[in-house]
Order: structure tokens, then sequence, then C-alpha cells
């Protein structure tokens, strides 16, 4: 590597996660919808009611163990591990007396948050929150030190490992038919240098994504292959749950999320990541078939992807949404949730443009199979 030139992924990592400057350490403002984005679980405390009753399922699944894990990787400001815990308290009082929540989390400044809005299920120790020390992140970031996952209970607890919005803020190499893209700081701005690509890099292309075309840039998403291996490796019994928005390597064959990398500033969209480093957003799309082929590779079953609309919908319907619509006592409050519930399951709002990943290790995938969230639409063939 030339003097003075790093990676793009290492720039990107640095303008995401660095201690004191990077986008998610300098503060919690840029979450929800007066910050620069806002995911499923700002809409509504629906989104995460709605999961307690899959995460239920699963424990169901394991036999009703007395103790089960949930591990969420990147939990942000913690509304939905909030959510998820008070509802469980609520409505399946005999699954929250098995549940511990971890929380993974490496930002200092949502550190603090997670600690004042989780506060009494941290003091009663039905939460646990774990520093991660290693660095390269999420749209709520957490990312696990080497060798593995940390976990709050023994490893042979039943573990559900749940990821919302994470995969696509993992640091990625840039790539053209010129080489491996390099960034520099020269007299005042960026400049970028092309330098060969690794055989890592080479092989990522071949087997999961595409060549690129002429003046074509496409994202190499090694290190969140790399954290898949980890979860995987983590995982004796238990079930992996990720949402994304992201592709397959057949779409990309169709000519679909060619070239996905942007920046996201006060919900503002921009194609380049140089323009306020360490104040706005960097993401790229999440390639879906580079993280199956590396949890089969590592012993897991992974599950056809789901629309988060298809997943959501095949949980809600057997109650007709009525997690949602509880504390509504009049029509204008019922109105209100159900645009909320709408811009969560129509393709107008996330419903289709995020997919729904499931994994499991040690259990049976026919019976993961069958879970709610990934029955929509199949009970009656």
């Amino acid at each position: 590597m030339r003097k003075g030139l790093i990676p793009f992924s290492r720039y990107m990592e640095l303008c995401l996660y660095h201690p004191e400057l990077g986008y998610y350490s300098r503060n919690a403002e840029q979450f929800g919808k007066a910050g620069d984005f806002f995911t499923s679980s700002d809409v509504h405390a629906v989104f995460a009611r709605l999961l307690v009753r899959q995460f239920e399922e699963m424990w169901r699944l394991f036999g009703s163990p007395k103790q089960i894990e949930i591990l969420e990787l990147g939990p942000g400001r913690g509304l939905f591990a909030r959510d998820v815990l008070d509802w469980s308290e609520k409505k399946f009082p005999t699954f929250f007396k098995s549940l511990h929540y971890g929380l993974a989390e490496q930002s200092p400044s949502l550190q603090e948050r997670l600690k004042q809005n989780l506060k009494p299920h941290l003091e009663s120790r039905r939460a646990s929150l774990l520093q991660q020390k290693h660095s390269q992140g999420d749209t709520a970031p957490a990312v696990p030190p080497e060798p593995g996952i940390q976990r709050a209970l023994a490893p042979e607890v039943p573990l559900i490992i749940f990821a919302n919005e994470l995969f696509d803020a993992i640091p990625v190499e840039v790539v053209s038919n010129q080489g491996n893209l390099t960034v520099s700081w020269k007299e005042g701005r960026f400049e970028e240098t092309w330098m060969a690509t690794s055989n890592d890099e080479r092989k990522f292309l071949e087997s999961y994504s595409v060549p690129p075309l002429p003046r074509e840039r496409l994202e190499v998403a090694i290190a969140a292959a790399d954290l898949m291996g980890q979860i995987a490796r983590t995982m004796q019994t238990g079930i992996f749950l990720t949402i994304d928005y992201g592709y397959t390597q057949q779409e990309q064959q169709a000519g679909r999320h060619r070239g996905t990398l942007k920046a996201i500033r006060q919900h503002s969209v921009s194609a380049s990541p140089y323009e306020a480093p360490g104040e706005q957003d960097i993401t790229a799309d999440v390639n879906f078939t580079a993280l199956t082929a590396v949890a089969e590779q590592n012993g897991m079953t992974v599950q056809p992807l789901r629309t988060q609309s298809q997943f959501l919908m095949g949980i809600g319907e057997k109650n007709q949404f009525a997690d949602a619509f509880e504390n509504c006592g009049l029509p204008q409050e019922r109105a209100k949730v159900a645009l909320q519930l709408k811009h969560l399951v129509t393709p107008a709002g996330m419903g289709e443009s995020f997919q729904v990943m499931v994994a499991s290790k040690g259990i049976d995938p026919e019976l993961v199979r069958k879970l709610n969230g990934l029955s929509f639409g199949t009970r009656n063939r």
C-alpha cells in the first residue's frame, strides 16, 4: 500500500466509528424522524410487539427452556429492546421470566442512551450491556470482537441473535475494473486511487457477486461475511434473524443493486461519501447471497428470504394485528396507528424494501420453516 493511501473500507470505518469523530460516536441524535434516518423500530412500538410474538414462538420451538437469551447486535438507543422487554412482561410473562436480553453496542454515546432507556431492566439484570471492543459496525452500530460474539449467558443456553439494519453499514471495499479503491488526503480534498484487487476480493466477486462493468463500482462486503461467520460459529443452539435492505447475486446478474454505496444526511441521499465525513451515514445494500453461503459453511440452515411485509403479515394475521391497536381508545388513535402499520408492511413504505433472513443451528429446520413469520401465504397450500 502506497504511503498515505487507505482502503475505502478503512475510510468508511473511520467516518462511522472513530471513537470521537465518527458518525455513530459523536451523538445519538441521528436516529428517528428528526435525525438523518429512522428504522422500523422508530415507526411504532408495534414492530417490537410483533417481533415479541415471533421470539416467543421461537422459545417454544426450543421446548420452552428455563433460560433463553436474545442478543441484539446494534441496539442503537434501545427503543426496540425496551419495547420487547415491556411487551414480553405484559403479554408473555412465562417467556419473560426465561428471557435475558443482551445488548451489543460499541458507541459510547449510544451506550449512555441504552443505560437511560433500559435502566429498570438493566438494574433488574433482565438485560446486560455488552461493551464490544472491535469496530466495524452497523446502522445502529455494534461490532463483535474476535474470535466470536460476546454473550451474556452460557454457550449452551438457546440463543436468538437479532440484527435490524446492522449489515448495511459494515464497511465495504469498493472495486471496479481498475482495481480496489483507496483514499488519500491531498491539497485539502480527498483523492481516489485504484490499486490491484486482492485474491479475497476477486473470490468474493466470483462467488457472491458479479464482475464490474467498465466505469462501474461495486461493493465487496468481506467484513460483513466475516461477521456472519462469527455469528454462526458462536451459536450452538439458536436462531439468527436479520432485517435489512439488500439483494441476491441473481438480482445483480439481472442488472439490479449494482453500485449501492450511498451517504444519508437528514433523510437526503447523496452518492458522495466525501462531502461531510463523520456527519453523514454511509451504507451499502446487503449481499444476502454472501451471508447465506457463509452461514451454511458454518453449520447453519438458512430459510428462503422473506420481505418485511411477508414476515410481519405472517406474524400479525392470526390476531389481526391486535397488538398494534391495544392501547387505542379513540378513533383518531386507531387511524394514526393504522398509518404507522401501513408504513411497516406496504410496498410504498418499508414493507418491500427490507428483506428478512432467518438461519438456525442445532434445531430442526423444518420446525423453523413453520414459524409464523415465514409462513405468510403458505398455510393453505
